[in-house]
């Protein structure tokens, strides 16, 4: 399909509904501040069906946005100070058949993956209790009833929504009148190893979803958008911006099978970005790669490694391809945040400097090197 430009966001809902007829999966990328949390609500709208009384009775989308989020809120006790409880809206669809489905029994297994405290779900209440075990002076402890942190809760969210996404992908009663699964940036504060885990995690689930359930995933984080574009199969992968004019604005979606692929530009700014600071990570190597893969298939080039220019002291290119080769093939390198050993960190360096120097990149995203001559 060609690019294609939108009034409004219902109209762009619209037409990823009408991709998802032949689809099973549509990728977008999109930089925040385009539009992404209102488009997934406008797609989540257009299933709703709501009565004379203004009451929902219907509905297709189970989604995942910054709204999800809102559906817990903090009662921190602030006359004792003592039994903190996050709270549930028990309103809310999305909680369809929580007391009967265990649900804390389906989200700890996920909740394991990425935290180190445990939680108590309270159906009667509509309230959940967190606790940590803490060892002191050799003393192990339960501390009931804490405060978890900003980032802890949002890992906790993360993982109700997939343990409800898991049973909508099993066909569960309470919710079979999923049709469309639209999650809409659910890492905003996780950091990049996780972000990793939690792509591919999300790959590894979707691929199983059965044919009548599609899917929807929109993110401005480079490295998470490029595992699930890695992993998940055939996905309709679009970059998406916002155009401001006189009297409105307008919404573009740019299909990236056949067009460049933008999002690595933000993904090799981001690598510039992190050898600036020295907090260089193997995973790093990854995301140097797939932008090498990217931009060798624009210039058509027949190989990726052909974007790496020989060194005097290296005229087969052998050094450069074998680092890059070892440190972005093997599990280590997705799923362990381990930093970079001193000699990668210069080998890393310098081949990105390269590349960036090589290649007719804009000079204003990388203002601290020097244009190739």
């Amino acid at each position: 399909m060609p690019d294609a430009t939108f009034d409004d966001l219902p109209a762009l809902a619209q037409h990823l509904r009408d991709e998802l007829e032949a689809k099973r999966s549509v990728l977008i990328y999109a930089y925040n501040g385009t539009g992404k949390t209102r488009l997934s609500t406008a797609f989540k709208d257009i299933g709703k069906v709501v009565n004379a009384e203004g009451e929902t009775t219907a509905q297709d989308t189970l989604y995942f946005n910054a709204f999800t989020e809102d559906l817990f809120f903090w009662d921190n006790d602030l006359a004792n100070d003592v039994a903190r409880v996050l709270r549930i809206n028990s309103n809310s669809r999305f909680f369809a058949g929580l007391a009967e489905l265990e649900m804390d029994n389906r989200i700890r297994p996920l909740l394991n993956r990425y935290a180190d405290f445990d939680f108590r779900i309270d159906t009667t209440e509509w309230t959940v209790r967190f606790s940590r075990v803490v060892e002191t002076a050799g003393t192990t402890t339960t501390v009931d009833d804490i405060k978890i942190s900003r980032g802890e809760e949002n890992v906790f969210i993360w993982c109700f929504f997939l343990a409800i996404v898991q049973l909508a992908l099993d066909e569960a009663e309470a919710y079979k009148w999923v049709k469309y699964v639209y999650i809409d940036d659910p890492i905003s504060s996780l950091d990049e190893s996780n972000a990793v885990m939690v792509a591919h995690h999300l790959a590894q689930m979707l691929k199983d979803a059965p044919s009548r359930i599609r899917v929807v995933v929109s993110s401005h984080h480079v490295l998470f958008f490029n595992v699930l574009c890695n992993e998940m199969k055939k996905p309709r992968v679009y970059f998406m911006t916002r155009q401001r004019q006189a009297g409105g604005q307008l919404f573009r979606v740019q299909e990236t099978d056949s067009t460049p692929f933008l999002y690595h530009l933000a993904s090799l700014v981001e690598l510039h970005e992190a050898r600036k600071s020295g907090a260089l990570y193997t995973h790093h190597f990854n995301m140097l790669r797939r932008v090498m893969e990217q931009t060798a298939a624009f210039f058509g080039y027949p190989k990726w490694h052909d974007c790496i220019k020989p060194e005097a002291d290296d005229p087969n290119q052998t050094i450069y391809k074998r680092i890059i080769d070892l440190m972005s093939h093997g599990d280590y390198s997705l799923y362990e945040p381990r930093e970079m050993m001193p000699e990668n960190k210069e080998h890393f360096g310098r081949v990105l400097k390269q590349f960036i120097t090589l290649h007719p990149f804009s000079p204003a995203l990388f203002p601290e090197e020097a244009p190739a001559q």
